[in-house]
């Protein structure tokens, strides 16, 4: 009896593509991707940075049809605390990253092709069927995340195409080494980007996989782009957790704007970075106090419900009312939604609150 055959995940992967088109062709056959900020110089028969965008005879094939993971979260989970308190996201992602972080939460499908103890099998979906699943559970927006996003774009536009013609509302939960020319791409279906910013330190972000000047300069372009961004670092002890380095990522992103919402929230030991112990509520405290010193005006501590007192909330920043009190991902008190105001001074809160 013969053998049956064996398929690799990178089989599947592979079967599941579509060519690209946030990329150029070259004269040799070589493509220059610009998904993410790496622009990837791509050789026949071979892969990106990513390990799921390669070059088949001259173009550029990208994963499409499928998905890795998928779930309903609460938005604030994103987290975003200034879009829609109360709703919820149909969250995608797919397989693959740009970048390969050692305390990576998602690792089992940010790290495929590149881990071998990394990976899952793919579900292979339809934009009609995700924007169903939407409806039937009541999301009012759509997300992709849990991978980078950068890097499944052209996935994502389907998507995103699908769910804005039913009147859903779609968000990027990204690391941010994006291009100008992903974010054009983008921008038409977006009303909302959240941005990891790991570190202050180039040396650290290189460690990571890529320069520290790519996310920041993806901070601004994003702020410039008119979509509303919210901005998270996760602290983790012994990396970024000096008062010197959060002192800059605070004054960094007040000098874009102040009204960026800036979360800090915990680490806890995962992957292949388990020599540190979770962060501890204080840490969280600090670089909270540390973000409303630097100018910015709404600043969130996350992971660690009811342990960081007044900064799971947003109060005005004109007269320090009680706006939206949260416990976790809870909404407990909700002034702002339909409004967008302080309901005491009429302050205008900035984000999407209707």
């Amino acid at each position: 009896m013969a053998m049956a055959e064996v398929r690799t995940l990178a089989d599947v992967l592979d079967a599941l593509t579509r060519p690209g088109e946030l990329y150029e062709r070259l004269p040799d056959g070589s493509v220059r991707c610009y998904a993410c900020g790496h622009r990837c110089l791509i050789r026949p028969g071979r892969r990106g940075i990513c390990q799921v965008r390669f070059n088949r005879d001259g173009v550029l094939y990208v994963p499409w049809g499928y998905v890795a993971a998928l779930q309903v979260d609460p938005t604030e989970k994103k987290p975003f605390f200034h879009i829609l308190p109360g709703s919820y996201t149909l969250t995608f992602g797919m397989l693959g990253c740009d970048l390969h972080c050692g305390y990576c939460q998602n690792w089992l499908t940010s790290q495929a092709l590149r881990d071998p103890a990394a990976g899952v099998m793919p579900e292979e979906i339809t934009p009609q069927q995700m924007v169903s699943l939407a409806k039937r559970y009541r999301a009012q927006l759509v997300g992709s995340s849990y991978n980078e996003p950068l890097i499944t774009s052209e996935w994502a536009v389907a998507i995103f195409r699908e769910a804005v013609a039913h009147g859903l509302r779609c968000v990027y939960i990204s690391n941010g080494n994006l291009t100008r020319e992903v974010l054009e791409y983008l921008r038409p279906y977006l009303v909302g980007y959240k941005i990891d910013l790991k570190s202050m330190r180039d040396k650290n972000y290189r460690a990571l996989g890529m320069p520290l000047k790519n996310v920041l300069e993806g901070i601004r372009m994003v702020c410039e782009s008119g979509l509303w961004l919210e901005v998270v670092t996760l602290v983790v002890p012994g990396f970024n957790d000096s008062d010197e380095e959060l002192r800059e990522a605070a004054e960094f992103l007040a000098s874009i704007s102040p009204d960026i919402p800036w979360h800090v929230t915990a680490f806890h030991p995962d992957y292949k970075m388990t020599d540190r112990d979770w962060t501890p509520a204080k840490t969280l405290i600090r670089a909270a106090e540390i973000g409303k010193a630097a100018g910015l005006r709404y600043v969130y501590a996350g992971n660690l419900p009811g342990r960081v007192g007044p900064f799971e909330n947003t109060y005005c920043p004109s007269c320090d009312a009680l706006l939206i009190a949260r416990h976790g991902f809870r909404i407990l008190v909700d002034h702002l939604s339909g409004r967008g105001t302080c309901y005491r001074c009429g302050t205008a809160i900035p984000g999407i609150w209707q």
